[in-house]
């Protein structure tokens, strides 16, 4: 592939994606969805569609090439490796108080909905398969060590391991990678039209998300962004998934697998590290002002980075 085509391909999957966030900026901008929209929409899709399309995506995927113990024990071993990398960095560089807020701005991405929409716009059923096995695992940790960060330096934050269990044990998108793994194992058939209804209300996630993320974010957030959110953007969308990606190259990782490893580390901060930092009485201006910065910078970093992957022949 020359580069020309290289860089075309790399239009195709991203524009598709990031164009359902500028869609939703734009109708939040002249009043066709609002803020109670967003909330429903946003719970709907939490609660109901996305778990839905990632048990049906699971359920059809061939196991011995989406299930890939090997990638999944790296992503969850360097997303950890991650989470100390940004910690170390705030305890040099952070006000005590912002620390917790910039540890988890700075290692916890979007990949239930940005990663995966880009991992299944570039792989189809393949991306989506393995890319809904990734997140549903990576959530498990995000939540722990968010919690504990969050506690650590914010009163407010519910640590205790009972807070956790029950958290975890109630998200759907753990659950429903729980559930669907059986299925796909032992190759359990559904009804035709319960597949096919299924997969009608799965396919409104991610348009339904991204417009939600489009329709929270605030450009004026980008004019008061702070020193911290600017760093703590530039750790999630750029430096972690380089050296994600460098240990992946260095472990033998190509193709597909590698691909999908690398929109899921560079995907941005995660929309709930805001609703966290809240709950934990913590810098909330801080958490929302790394939202947007990691999502409109992560639009660069994701395309360069699949256009370098793609050029070099390594995805």
């Amino acid at each position: 592939m020359n580069l020309f085509d290289a860089f075309l391909h790399t239009l195709d999957v991203t524009l598709p994606v990031f164009a359902m966030v500028f869609l939703g900026i734009l109708l939040k901008r002249i009043r066709w969805i609002d803020t109670a929209f967003i909330s429903t929409a946003s719970m709907l899709v939490f609660r109901a569609t996305m778990p839905t399309l990632l048990f049906l995506s699971i359920i059809k995927a061939d196991l011995d090439v989406a299930l890939q113990p090997g990638l999944l024990f790296y992503f969850l071993g360097f997303s950890v490796a991650s989470f100390f990398f940004a910690w170390a960095w705030a305890l040099w560089r952070c006000p005590v108080e912002d620390r917790g807020v910039f540890v988890q701005g700075a290692f916890r991405g979007n990949c239930g909905i940005v990663g995966l929409a880009l991992a299944a716009s570039t792989y189809g059923t393949f991306g989506l398969s393995l890319g809904g096995i990734m997140a549903g695992s990576i959530i498990v940790i995000y939540n722990i060590f968010s919690s504990i960060v969050l506690a650590l330096y914010s009163p407010g934050a519910q640590s205790d391991i009972r807070s956790l269990l029950v958290n975890l044990a109630r998200n759907p998108l753990i659950l429903c990678v729980i559930l669907a793994i059986p299925f796909a194992y032992f190759q359990v058939s559904l009804p035709t039209w319960l597949m096919t209804s299924g997969e009608y209300f799965g396919s409104m996630s991610l348009p339904l998300a991204l417009i939600c993320i489009g329709g929270t974010l605030s450009t004026s957030a980008l004019k008061e962004g702070s020193r911290l959110a600017i760093d703590a953007s530039l750790w999630k969308t750029v430096w972690l998934p380089l050296l994600g990606t460098l240990g992946a190259l260095a472990l033998g990782y190509r193709g597909e697998a590698l691909g999908t490893l690398f929109l899921f580390l560079a995907s941005p901060t995660a929309a709930v590290s805001f609703v966290m930092a809240k709950a934990a009485h913590a810098n909330a201006r801080l958490a929302a002002n790394i939202i947007v910065i990691s999502t409109f910078s992560c639009m660069l970093t994701i395309a360069t980075g699949l256009f370098l992957l793609k050029a070099t022949g390594l995805i």
